[in-house]
């Protein structure tokens, strides 16, 4: 990523974008792309066990959301074996990993709004 001073852009992956947050929101912005971001944060899952732990996401949505996610580096795919592959493994890029630390924040402040909240009880 590169910050233009003169035009005060920032620059990631071949796009441009008007500020900082700008860039961010598009990466992990949206309904389901950070949902996602912190279930891989403890290690790699298939996608049916992201399809398990996100029940209300369609099986499109995720896969739309899981390609892009990719695309912007913040995942890596691994498929095992050829077409089909027998199985495929989603885990978070340095990128990714990089924004943990803004997962745990927003996991923190949510449960400062609700607390002594079980969410097995959901």
């Amino acid at each position: 990523m590169t910050l233009d001073s003169n035009k005060c852009r920032a620059f990631y992956n071949g796009k441009s974008y008007p500020c900082h947050v700008s860039m961010a929101m598009d990466l992990v912005g949206g309904r389901w792309k950070t949902v996602i971001l912190y279930y891989l944060k403890d290690g790699e899952k298939r996608f049916s066990e992201l399809k398990k732990t996100i029940p209300d996401i369609t099986e499109m949505t995720l896969s739309l959301q899981l390609k892009q996610l990719e695309k912007d580096g913040l995942i890596y795919r691994t498929a095992y074996g050829i077409k089909p592959p027998i199985k495929v493994i989603y885990t978070m890029t340095t990128v990714g990993y990089s924004f943990v630390s803004v997962l745990d924040a927003i996991s923190a402040w949510a449960e400062k709004l609700v607390p002594n909240q079980d969410c097995d009880d959901l």
